[in-house]
């Protein structure tokens, strides 16, 4: 008995990324995250765990923290993503550096594009409200007291 193979029928997806219009060839069932890193070659969100817990590949979708790595590419076809790639010089970067915040730095991505989705919703949250948007964003070196300055300073650049 042969094997039987498999192959996924590949479309064309029209994704608004970073402000520009980007087209992709790939299964619709393709991770946002492969298709932004691997077609289009954003790395700045991070694969972890491929599963939503961790939060290194966080990217905005539609102004909201999304986990690209869980999310399809045929549900955010003509969404609006935005990868850390399409900050350019954001109050929470800023933030991040003056306050010296990476370690290793692979969790800061997701954790600083969460945080941007945070400050948008929530101009100056309290040290709960930033724990709670954070919570699923796992960062491996404990930079978690420089994290929650950063975020308070970065609320205080943006007023």
């Amino acid at each position: 008995m042969g094997v039987r193979r498999w192959e996924a029928t590949v479309s064309r997806y029209r994704l608004h990324v970073n402000g520009r219009r980007r087209v992709v060839d790939v299964p619709g069932d393709t991770p946002l995250l492969w298709a932004l890193r691997e077609e289009l070659g954003l790395t700045g969100p991070k694969y972890g765990c491929g599963v939503g817990a961790c939060g290194a590949c966080v990217s905005l979708i539609d102004g909201a923290a999304g986990r690209p790595c869980v999310t399809t590419v045929a549900a955010t076809e003509d969404a609006r993503i935005t990868t850390i790639e399409g900050l350019r010089d954001h109050p929470v970067q800023q933030a991040w550096l003056e306050l010296d915040v990476a370690q290793c730095g692979y969790c800061q991505p997701g954790q600083i594009m969460t945080v941007v989705a945070l400050l948008a919703r929530i101009p100056d949250p309290d040290d709960a409200q930033i724990d709670e948007a954070l919570r699923d964003n796992v960062c491996r070196c404990g930079t978690y007291p420089r994290i929650r300055a950063a975020v308070r300073r970065a609320a205080e650049l943006i007023r």
